[in-house]
């Protein structure tokens, strides 16, 4: 009887976490798929030997099998929601990942400066705050990789069109701000 208590404590717990961060943040902590993840993984590839950033590193999906593919690269994740960031911090830690620096922030608000590569799936809302932010702060970044939506007004470098039941676009963008 306790452990069905606790249990349904639990679930309570981690579905208002996961509303109360989807109406805070107006969209769900949604993982890429599969395919787009390896579409990305090639197009950092081709951006040289600098950090990574993942702008809403949510549940570690990326930014873990990257840190693991990338032992020599810094990658960096930003995530508000907070039952993500905890288990991809938890992950982090069990996998010793020294490479892997995991931030509970608002990347928006985040000095990006040392990033070499951005790396996002976010709303097209949210891709214009991150253009006004580049434009604004210039802060040095070499590549932006977007998973699923452009930057408005910004010409692509290279588009992988995912063989999914979208045909979802992969986007890459070298960025001279």
């Amino acid at each position: 009887m306790v452990f069905e208590i606790f249990l349904l404590i639990a679930v309570v717990f981690i579905a208002l976490s996961i509303v109360y961060s989807t109406v805070r943040l107006g969209i769900p902590p949604m993982p890429s798929s599969t395919i787009a993840y390896q579409a990305m993984a090639k197009l950092i590839d081709e951006t040289g030997t600098g950090t990574i950033i993942d702008l809403g590193s949510g549940w570690g999906n990326f930014v873990i099998p990257i840190a693991k593919r990338y032992p020599h690269r810094q990658i960096v994740g930003y995530e508000l929601s907070l039952l993500p960031w905890m288990a991809s911090t938890l992950i982090k830690h069990t996998l010793r990942l020294k490479n892997l620096t995991l931030y509970r922030q608002d990347f928006l608000n985040a000095n990006l400066s040392t990033a070499s590569v951005l790396v996002c799936y976010l709303s097209p809302d949210v891709m214009d705050k991150i253009k006004n932010k580049l434009l604004l702060e210039k802060p040095g970044v070499e590549f932006l990789i977007s998973n699923n939506f452009s930057i408005s007004s910004w010409k692509f470098d290279k588009i992988i069109q995912l063989n999914d039941f979208f045909r979802s676009p992969v986007f890459l963008y070298k960025l001279d701000l």
